[in-house]
């Protein structure tokens, strides 16, 4: 491959490094806060959402049921959410903010995947389109099943 041909390419990696060394740095950045960047979008998922049952965060946070029971143990070990059964039926579990997790929720700069996920909402269809089609490619290229 010639330098014309190879220049795409290159820029292409370029900017998935700055996006994957972003999203690394944010990580960190909650990590010396005392949280991890899937918790603190837990804890803003939660913030917006209300009252969720565990499936529900599950789904959201798009991790197995055993990794979301260890992170929302971690919560609430940390005082910033609750878990109570469903008066209705015991096996229904709901998760809730504490005061304490409400303020983390309000009061952390928002960034990483939580930005993501609120930003990528104001996306055209189009739009979600094209970046829905270059993951896809992504992860044809990088052998991903998802």
């Amino acid at each position: 491959m010639n330098e014309p041909e190879r220049a795409p390419a290159l820029i292409t990696i370029q900017k998935f490094l700055s996006l994957y060394r972003y999203l690394r740095q944010y990580g960190q950045q909650m990590h010396n806060q005392g949280v991890r960047g899937r918790e603190f979008a837990t804890l803003r998922y939660l913030h917006e959402a209300g009252p969720c049952t565990i499936g529900q965060v599950q789904d959201y946070i798009y991790i197995s049921a055993s990794a979301t029971s260890e992170m929302l143990s971690r919560l609430e070990n940390a005082g910033y959410v609750e878990r109570t059964r469903c008066k209705k039926d015991q096996r229904v579990v709901y998760v809730e903010l504490t005061p304490e997790g409400r303020r983390l929720a309000e009061e952390t700069p928002l960034g990483g995947i939580p930005l993501l996920r609120e930003r990528i909402k104001a996306l055209t269809p189009e739009q979600l389109e094209t970046v829905a089609s270059a993951f896809d490619i992504l992860l044809q290229v990088m052998e991903i099943e998802e």
